[in-house]
């Protein structure tokens, strides 16, 4: 729990790991009528990409669901030493010519997430792998050091 004063609904906008989009009102029908630019796909794709973090006593782990994704279009890299980023994109279902598309909500285009990790993250040992369309990252910890306790011998 931040002791930091939060704004704008409970949201901390001070915690570098605040997501602005978290629980937003979208209205899905308007990003699938809105004019078919990439700009709006894209964002339809970057709301849609959830990711949980937790921290356990040995690792900080990242959880994402990318339903519909192979490993092989999905990203995880690491940049300016302490931030993770996860990135890829979801193809754009074929159109036949014959097909009437009654609805569209499932989102097309390239997502982007990154998290800037805290310092006890060991970042040259990251580990990702990907079953049944949920991506598990994980990025163990240095060991937390205990100060060293010193008895001194009291003279007199």
């Amino acid at each position: 729990m931040s002791l930091i004063p939060t704004f704008l609904g409970g949201n901390n906008v001070f915690d570098p790991f605040w997501d602005p989009f978290q629980g937003f009102p979208f209205n899905n029908n308007a990003i699938v009528n809105a004019p078919s630019s990439s700009s709006a796909r894209e964002t339809s794709a970057f709301v849609n990409s959830r990711v949980d973090w937790k921290e356990t006593p040995e690792a900080h782990v990242f959880k994402a669901d990318l339903p519909g994704l192979r490993k092989e279009e999905v990203k995880v890299e690491v940049e300016d030493g302490r931030v993770l980023q996860i990135s890829g994109e979801r193809s754009k279902e074929q159109e036949e010519k014959n097909d009437k598309w009654h609805r569209i909500e499932r989102s097309s285009g390239k997502f982007l997430r990154r998290f800037r990790l805290p310092e006890n993250a060991k970042m040259d040992q990251v580990k990702a792998s990907m079953e049944n369309g949920v991506l598990t990252v994980t990025v163990p910890k240095e060991e937390e050091k205990k100060p060293e306790v010193k008895a001194i011998e009291i003279s007199g």
